[in-house]
């Protein structure tokens, strides 16, 4: 009787657990790579914060737009984001799973909307800050790596 290795069972039970670890490493190192965005757009979001409280004149409009709020509005709202996005990336990188992965992805959506409404100030900034939410939103709903296969 031939012996037959572990990626070779019958079952194909490893084999089948590493074709899953592969395709999802990336998502796995990703939700490390998101923590530490969440803090950088946390820290982004207090520094428009303060911008935007201390002087009413730092950003100008560019056009007229539908969304009309007082810069000092946008700054304590992008401040307030931003503190809980510094917080929420914290507990992502300390390892705090599930409350970290839901909050996160539900502050990145929320994220994308105010800077989708911040265009008119900031057009390039507010389209990187989105680009980087949609790959928050990515990593943290894709990473099941980690706590499936420990499981296993």
């Amino acid at each position: 009787m031939a012996q037959q290795s572990p990626s070779t069972s019958p079952t194909g039970a490893h084999r089948d657990r590493d074709v899953y670890d592969s395709r999802n490493a990336w998502a796995a190192g990703g939700t490390m790579f998101a923590g530490v965005l969440l803090l950088i757009e946390g820290v982004l979001g207090i520094i428009k914060g303060i911008t935007g409280i201390a002087r009413n004149d730092v950003y100008s409009q560019v056009g007229d737009y539908v969304f009309k709020f007082d810069v000092a509005a946008w700054g304590w709202i992008h401040l307030v984001l931003g503190i809980v996005l510094g917080v929420v990336g914290a507990g992502l990188l300390k390892g705090a799973a599930l409350w970290a992965r839901a909050t996160g992805v539900v502050l990145a959506a929320i994220s994308i909307i105010l800077n989708f409404m911040w265009l008119p100030y900031t057009p390039i900034w507010a389209v990187i800050s989105i680009a980087i939410s949609c790959f928050i939103i990515w990593a943290l709903c894709n990473d099941g790596g980690r706590t499936r296969s420990a499981g296993v």
